[in-house]
């Protein structure tokens, strides 16, 4: 049997108003990376802790194309 899966409001909300703190692309939304970027990010040079576990969740969304389900938790004054 498939297993339920379902996603915490609050826990949405602070990955789509996560933003990448270094490199090219700081300030950027994570959800806003380009994905070969986050694809070589996991692959090569993923960080640790906290930042990391959300590179994970933004890859895992952004490889099966659900970036838009996180769209209306972006805080509206940042979009």
């Amino acid at each position: 049997m498939a297993e339920t899966v379902c996603p915490d409001p609050h826990q949405l909300r602070q990955l789509a108003a996560a933003r990448m703190p270094y490199g090219k692309y700081a300030g950027r939304f994570l959800v806003d990376l380009p994905e070969p970027y986050v694809v070589w990010l996991v692959a090569h040079h993923l960080p640790s802790g906290f930042l990391g576990r959300q590179l994970l969740e933004i890859y895992e969304i952004k490889v099966n194309g659900l970036e838009e389900l996180l769209r209306p938790f972006i805080p509206r004054d940042n979009q």
